[in-house]
């Protein structure tokens, strides 16, 4: 188990291609500006998120398997850092940034933890239906969250709409300059992605920095991001009290799951473009050795952004090496171009924000649902709690209505009957194909979902209901082709139908029955199902034919 968390050694290749050095100067110079505005959006210093990328970066490409996947902050983990810490300490205090660092540090064993489970395909339980909401309320909560900055003047709210109300209150104290180098910004920004080989936030940060030495830019009351401290990172935990740590645990649910939804969705997305095999746990692990890692050094959570990975393919890359150069770049950039990024104008730094999460507001995703007629109003319900109730709460309103989701389906059994096709031994859904002809004494029914605790009550009171309909019913065959294994829920209900059933002169037998269930039942209730236990329905339905003459009147 443990050596598919780690890569093989015959799988590490201990040479640089000149590609992957081009393809990491290149994602270093989207890296660096986000790195920065993402600092603000956590309300975290510039160091921690330059921190949070190396790390990020140099361990992703240890631990992990993608040769795409570049592990840095990302705009929906630092905003959910934010809202959680801030939700416990003031802004800018020394314990909301210990707060953050817990935060980060718990995640980060949170996905360690779960990746040695082996329980990475759980993420399935989060729809993408509710992701896509809860990413594009995100996104649109970020950008709202920009307009103070690009106006230079300070707004609060409790939500989108509170902070745009308080924000419209105080026009008289706009900048108008810096709304016009802002918007500018933006307008540059969002012409220059059309060339796609282009960086187009590096440029645009580069001639904003430009502009900070060409003038004073105070005198357009246009502020600009300041000195900041660039030291070595003082390796170690948070000094918090056992109440915040708990309390810090009880946030790290929340952003464990929105990191590796994020990063699986990028990672695995690139994977299946490019014909390549990643392993949900082991990209679990990766991420969280770098998110323990950037944590222990004082760093935002960190996981692989769709942007960021998308860059890095489109760049070239060959192997993971690319994400190595990049952290390297990165290095020599924050090294060498401190004085730079201390002159960036802060309504470009929000203009770069806004650009890089425009793409989030994308509508398309929701109405190709609008027009599919699936799980539509669970988009726009995702959306409403994000913007009504804050990005840490709409959170978790949104998971839970996955899991309501998945309940509800659960507890809504589908059941089909069958019946052979003509004499072809096909036995298909006779509801959907009349021609399918059933046999008056025998009952072939197919649940549609595995039989376990939360579904098999359901699916045995639609079969239970059936039975009733079907006065002259001798023989009832159910076909377990969805279940691969069953519970003891499972187990127990299944008894008791065949006991049931016995009571009322029907015998029961099960079809498409798999090994792990075949010898459960066997060893649990022999009496019930030996001989009732069939490869196929059409060998089940063979020997109800043979029975049904044997069987009392």
């Amino acid at each position: 188990m443990l050596s598919s968390l780690f890569p093989k050694t015959s799988n590490i290749h201990f040479y640089l291609k000149p590609i992957d050095v081009l393809a990491g100067l290149s994602v270093a110079s989207l890296l660096l500006p986000q790195a920065v505005a993402y600092a603000f959006i956590a309300h975290m210093s510039i160091q921690a998120a330059i921190g949070a990328s190396l790390v990020g970066l140099l361990l992703y490409a240890i631990f992990g398997a993608s040769r795409f996947a570049i592990v840095s902050p990302t705009s929906s983990s630092a905003a959910l850092v934010a809202a959680g810490a801030l939700s416990l300490m003031p802004s800018g205090s020394e314990e909301q940034a210990a707060l953050s660092f817990a935060l980060v540090i718990l995640t980060g064993c949170g996905l360690i933890i779960v990746a040695f489970a082996r329980l990475g395909r759980l993420s399935a339980f989060v729809s993408r239906p509710v992701l896509r909401g809860f990413s594009f309320a995100l996104a649109a909560t970020i950008i709202i969250k920009q307009f103070p900055i690009m106006v230079g003047t300070h707004a609060t709210g409790a939500n989108p709409f509170t902070l745009l109300a308080d924000l419209f209150e105080k026009m008289p104290q706009w900048s108008w300059w810096s709304l016009a180098a802002g918007t500018a910004a933006l307008l540059l920004l969002i012409s220059l992605k059309r060339y796609t080989k282009l960086p187009a936030a590096f440029i645009v940060l580069a001639l904003g920095i430009g502009l900070a030495y060409a003038c004073d830019l105070s005198v357009f009351q246009i502020a600009i991001v300041g000195p900041f401290e660039l030291a070595i990172p003082h390796f170690g935990l948070p000094k918090l009290s056992l109440h915040q740590w708990l309390s810090a645990g009880e946030l790290a649910g929340g952003l464990l799951v929105i990191i590796f939804s994020e990063s699986w969705g990028s990672i695995r997305t690139l994977a299946l473009q490019h014909g390549n095999h990643v392993e949900p746990n082991r990209e679990l692990f990766a991420l969280g050795a770098a998110n323990l890692a950037s944590g222990l050094i004082q760093g935002m959570p960190v996981g692989a952004g769709f942007s960021a990975c998308v860059a890095n393919e489109a760049a070239g890359a060959q192997s993971k090496w690319a994400g190595i150069a990049a952290a390297i770049c990165m290095l020599f950039l924050v090294v060498y171009g401190k004085p730079l990024i201390e002159h960036i104008p802060e309504p470009i730094l929000a203009a770069t924000v806004i650009g890089a999460l425009l793409h989030s507001l994308n509508p398309q995703p929701i109405i190709a649902l609008w027009r599919m007629n699936r799980d539509q109003y669970l988009t726009l319900a995702a959306i409403a709690a994000v913007l009504f109730f804050g990005i840490l709460h709409g959170m978790i309103i949104a998971v839970a209505l996955s899991i309501a989701s998945a309940i509800r389906t659960f507890s809504q059994p589908a059941v089909r009957e069958l019946a052979e096709l003509d004499s072809t031994r096909n036995y298909i859904d006779c509801g959907h194909h009349p021609e399918a002809m059933p046999h008056k004494n025998i009952l072939i029914l197919r649940p549609e979902e595995p039989l376990f605790f939360a579904s098999v009550d359901g699916v045995f009171d639609v079969i239970k209901a059936l039975v009733k309909s079907r006065v002259n019913c001798r023989i009832i065959i159910v076909s377990l082709e969805e279940s691969s294994d069953l519970d003891s829920s499972a187990t127990e209900s299944l008894i008791e139908l065949s006991h049931n059933l016995a009571k009322l002169g029907i015998t029961l037998l099960l079809a498409r029955v798999k090994d792990p269930i075949r010898l459960l039942l066997l060893k649990t209730a022999p009496d019930s199902f030996q001989d009732k236990l069939f490869w196929s329905v059409a060998d089940a339905a063979d020997h109800a034919k043979q029975l049904l003459p044997t069987m009392p009147i």
